[in-house]
């Protein structure tokens, strides 16, 4: 089974290209998702949340403002909560790509917004980087509800920058223009990654290649 990697910084379009590779019948784990599930009542992250950050578990669930808060304010807080998190969301992708290969999948998509950041692309035989021009991320951005600059300039601070991501991908749907065309880019990428004599992002390596741009 071919595993993409999908990621693409804030407004970029890559909730929208998930979906696309959706729509094309492939399997799509979505790791924003996945914490959310984590964080609900029943979630397994809420008891070992509640035992580190106990102010930030109310009604059974995370209250992810209360945590957010608890992460400004104490300088450690973050590394413990990924000790926390981390391993299983790790564990909730791995049974996602077990499901997917026993259920045949020749294609299975792991949608991380994170993706490089988290070293996630190591597990990825080839990596999609949904992006557009900056002015366009800005409008689609600041469009949204309870966003601004600061709010914006905060997050893209976190984000490895989209130049960076393009570099280092295999493949680069652009979503500026339209459905119709970013639809055409995923299954150009679908026929390409389950082509005869695909190689893969490590067989690329091991070769002493660089992935393809």
């Amino acid at each position: 089974m071919i595993v993409i990697g999908l990621t693409g910084s804030i407004g970029m379009g890559k909730s929208t290209t998930a979906r696309l590779f959706a729509e094309e019948g492939l399997p799509v784990w979505n790791a924003d998702a996945a914490v959310h599930a984590l964080y609900a009542k029943g979630g397994a992250a809420v008891p070992l949340v509640r035992a580190a950050f106990p102010e930030a578990v109310k009604e059974g669930q995370v209250d992810r403002a209360a945590l957010s808060a608890l992460l400004k304010t104490e300088p450690d807080a973050l590394v413990r909560l990924e000790a926390i998190v981390h391993p299983l969301v790790a564990h909730a992708r791995t049974e996602f790509l077990e499901q997917a290969r026993a259920s045949g999948a020749a294609v299975a998509v792991l949608d991380v917004p994170l993706l490089f950041e988290v070293g996630a692309d190591a597990l990825a035989d080839a990596v999609v980087v949904a992006s557009a021009p900056a002015h366009i991320q800005r409008e689609r951005v600041l469009a949204r509800e309870d966003m601004d600059e600061a709010k914006l300039a905060a997050l893209l601070e976190r984000q490895v920058p989209d130049a960076h991501k393009r570099a280092r991908a295999d493949f680069v749907i652009d979503t500026q223009h339209g459905l119709d065309h970013a639809r055409g880019q995923v299954r150009a990428v679908i026929q390409a990654v389950t082509a005869e004599g695909f190689k893969s992002r490590a067989q690329v390596l091991d070769e002493g290649g660089e992935p393809a741009q």
